[in-house]
C-alpha cells in the first residue's frame, strides 16, 4: 500500500511539473515582464533560511532594500530620501528615550500563503533561527540586537548595548527592519525538525515547500529560466497596504551566458528591465532608436550610491605583511582608463570626487575633512610613485626575470571576478595591467558565479588574491555599514560571510573609532571619527574601490510595458528595478503598451 501511495505521489508530481513546463514555454507576453541581469546559473534553493540559494529573484538582498517579490520585509526602504516604509509592519515604529528598545507592530491584514496570519512569533523564529545555525540574517545582526520578543502583533528589538551601557548601534536595528525578510515560525519549526535540528542540514535544506507572504511565488526554474507566478491570493491587496495586487502575472528571467546575451534580449524587446551594466547605454536610444530608457536621461543615467572594490587577501602572508605592495598596485591603476572604457563614463572619476570611504553623494561627501587626507588620495596610473614605494620596501627584482620577489618568491597573484560580468571583468584586466607596469605578475581568472560566490565568502579561502565585490551602498546606517565592511573586524573569520571584510583585516584602532560612531551625534565629532578612519585606510589600503557606480543599473525597454519609474516623474520611486525596497512599488503602475 506505501510503495502504491509513493507511485501514485511521484506520478501526480511528474504530471505537475508537465504541466508547468507547458506552462512556461508559451507564458502570455502581455502578463509576463521579463528580467535580466539578476539570476546567474539555476538556483539551488527556495529556502528563505538557508544559505547558498542562488536564488536571485526571491532571495536577495543589496543596495536598494530586500527583493521582496516572493518573501517581505517588515518595512520598504527608499534611498532617494531615506524613507522607512511599512510593509509587513504599520508605520508606526518607535524607539525608546534611550534608544535601546523599538517597537512597531505587524499589519492585521498580513497574511501567509498558507492563510494564516503573519504575527509577531514569526519575527522573533526568524531572528532566534538566523543565530541558532549561522545564517545570513544571524551573522548580520547578532552583533546589533539583543533579543526580540513579542506580544501578538506588538514587536520589541532590544538593541545589543555597550560596555557603558549604550545601544551599539541603533542604526543597524533599522537595518533589520527593512533588510531582513521574515520567514513563517510553523515552516521554521518543519525544517528544523526534518532536518534533526543540525544546523548544516537545516542551511542546506532546499526548501520547496516553503511558505511566503509576497505577492509572486515559485513556478518554475531549471538551467535555462526562472519564473515566478502572482499569488492573486496575496494580502497586499487590501487597502491597508497596495489596495491592488501587481500587474504583471507572470515574473520570468532567462538564464543569459553573460551580460552581451542580456545586452541583445533586452534590445530585442525579449527583456523588459535590465540590471545590468550596458556600455554607452545612451547609444541605444540616441543611435539605434530603440524604445529603451534609464532613470535618468543623462550620465551616469543612475543614482551612484556604491563603489564596487578590490579586496586584497590577508590570508596571504604576501598581501598581509607587504602595506606598501597593496599601496602600490592601488595607486598604479588607471581608474581613467576603468571609468572611460569598463563604465563608459557612468561614474565620476577620482579625480572629480577623490577617494575616501564615502559614495560621491553630496551628504557623504561632507562627513570628512578633505584637506586632512588630501596628501594620501590617489587618482591614479602612478606608476613611478608605485615603483618608488616597492622599491624602498626591499620588495626588489633580484632574479633579472622582470618580476618583484618578496622572501626570495616571484610575487604572483590573481585578480577575480565572476565570468560574463563583463565590466568587472575589464576592470580585473586593468588591474593586472598595472602589475605588470610594477614588476607583479598578476594573472585575471574568471569563474562562473555559482563557484566564485563560495569562494570570497570563505573566511578561510587562499585562492583568490585579489577579487571584486561590492560594499553597501544605501541604507538607513550607511556610511557606517559601509565603512566597518572596509576595515571592521567583526566578520573575520565568519563562515559564509555575505556581511563584510571579505578581505580578513584587522586594525585595532579602526574597531574602536567605529565603536564610536554609532553612539555619537555631535556632528563636528563624527567627521573627525569619519576623518581618522579614512586616514587609517588610505595609509594601510586593505582594499581599494575602482569606480563609483549606479548601485543598481535600470534599463528598461517600453515596447510592451511602459510607466516606469524615473528620476522626474514626481513618484519618487527609486530605480531598483521593480523588485528592490520601495522600487517594488513600479510593478503596481505598470502599463501596456497601446497596439
Amino acid at each position: 500500500m506505501k510503495k502504491l501511495l509513493c507511485l501514485v505521489l511521484a506520478l501526480m508530481l511528474a504530471l505537475a511539473a508537465i504541466g508547468a513546463v507547458a506552462e512556461v514555454t508559451d507564458l502570455p507576453r502581455n502578463e509576463t515582464l521579463y528580467f535580466a541581469g539578476q539570476q546567474w546559473g539555476s538556483v539551488n534553493s527556495w529556502n528563505i533560511i538557508g544559505t547558498n540559494q542562488n536564488n536571485s529573484m526571491a532571495i536577495a538582498g543589496g543596495a536598494s532594500g530586500y527583493r521582496t517579490l516572493m518573501f517581505e520585509t517588515l518595512y520598504m526602504y527608499n534611498f532617494m530620501n531615506g524613507d522607512i516604509i511599512g510593509l509587513l509592519a504599520n508605520d508606526d515604529y518607535a524607539w525608546n528615550d534611550d534608544m535601546t528598545a523599538l517597537t512597531f507592530t505587524i499589519k492585521d491584514a498580513a497574511k501567509w500563503s498558507d492563510g494564516t496570519p503573519v504575527t509577531g512569533a514569526d519575527v522573533v523564529r526568524t531572528f532566534d533561527i538566523g543565530v541558532e545555525i549561522g545564517n545570513g540574517t544571524g551573522t548580520g545582526f547578532k552583533g546589533y540586537i539583543d533579543s526580540i520578543v513579542a506580544d501578538g502583533n506588538t514587536v520589541t528589538i532590544n538593541a545589543k548595548l555597550n560596555d557603558e551601557g549604550q545601544p551599539v548601534n541603533p542604526l543597524k536595528v533599522l537595518d533589520f527592519l527593512t533588510g531582513t525578510p521574515i520567514a513563517q515560525a510553523a515552516w521554521i519549526d518543519t525544517v528544523v525538525e526534518r532536518c534533526g535540528g543540525d544546523a548544516v542540514t537545516i542551511l542546506n535544506d532546499p526548501g520547496e515547500d516553503v511558505v511566503w507572504s509576497g505577492p509572486y511565488t515559485k513556478l518554475y526554474a531549471d538551467d535555462q529560466k526562472v519564473v515566478l507566478v502572482r499569488d492573486d491570493n496575496y494580502w497586499g491587496q487590501d487597502e491597508s497596504m497596495w489596495g491592488k495586487l501587481p500587474v504583471p502575472k507572470y515574473i520570468a528571467h532567462a538564464i543569459y551566458a553573460d551580460n552581451p546575451a542580456g545586452e541583445n534580449a533586452l534590445k530585442a524587446g525579449e527583456v523588459d528591465v535590465c540590471q545590468q551594466f550596458i556600455g554607452n547605454v545612451q547609444n541605444l536610444w540616441l543611435e539605434d532608436g530603440l524604445p529603451i530608457s534609464t532613470y535618468y536621461e543623462e550620465a551616469p543615467y543612475g543614482v551612484c550610491l556604491t563603489m564596487p572594490t578590490a579586496w586584497y587577501n590577508f590570508n596571504l602572508p604576501v598581501l598581509a605583511e607587504n602595506p606598501a605592495l597593496r599601496k602600490a598596485i592601488a595607486i598604479a591603476v588607471d581608474y581613467d582608463t576603468i571609468i572611460a572604457n569598463a563604465m563608459t563614463n557612468q561614474s565620476p572619476s577620482f579625480a572629480d570626487v577623490p577617494r575616501s570611504l564615502m559614495n560621491p553623494t553630496e551628504g557623504e561627501q561632507a562627513l570628512y575633512n578633505h584637506d586632512e587626507v588630501a596628501d594620501l588620495q590617489w587618482a591614479g596610473n602612478d606608476i613611478d610613485g608605485a615603483n618608488a614605494l616597492l622599491d624602498e620596501a626591499g620588495l626588489l627584482d633580484t632574479d633579472g626575470d622582470g618580476y618583484r620577489e618578496y622572501n626570495g618568491e616571484k610575487i604572483s597573484l590573481n585578480a577575480v571576478c565572476p565570468n560574463g560580468w563583463t565590466d568587472w571583468q575589464a576592470s580585473m584586466e586593468v588591474v593586472a595591467a598595472a602589475g605588470k607596469n610594477i614588476g607583479v605578475e598578476i594573472t585575471t581568472l574568471y569563474p562562473e558565479w555559482d563557484i566564485y560566490q563560495t569562494v570570497f565568502t570563505n573566511p578561510n579561502q587562499t585562492e583568490y588574491a585579489i577579487y571584486m565585490w561590492s560594499p553597501e551602498a544605501a541604507s538607513p546606517s550607511n556610511p557606517w555599514t559601509r565603512v566597518n565592511q572596509f576595515m571592521g573586524s567583526e566578520f573575520v573569520g565568519v563562515e559564509n560571510n555575505w556581511s563584510g571584510n571579505w578581505g580578513q583585516y584587522v586594525n585595532e584602532e579602526a574597531d574602536a573609532l567605529l565603536k564610536k560612531i554609532p553612539v555619537t551625534t555631535d556632528e563636528e565629532e563624527l567627521k573627525s571619527l569619519y576623518t581618522e578612519l579614512t586616514k587609517i585606510y588610505l595609509t594601510e589600503v586593505p582594499s581599494f574601490s575602482l569606480m563609483y557606480r549606479p548601485s543598481l543599473f535600470h534599463a528598461v525597454n517600453e515596447s510592451v510595458w511602459t510607466n516606469f519609474p524615473t528620476g522626474d516623474d514626481g513618484r519618487n520611486i527609486p530605480p531598483a528595478d521593480c523588485t528592490d525596497g520601495y522600487g517594488i512599488a513600479a510593478l503596481y503602475d505598470l502599463e501596456l503598451v497601446e497596439g
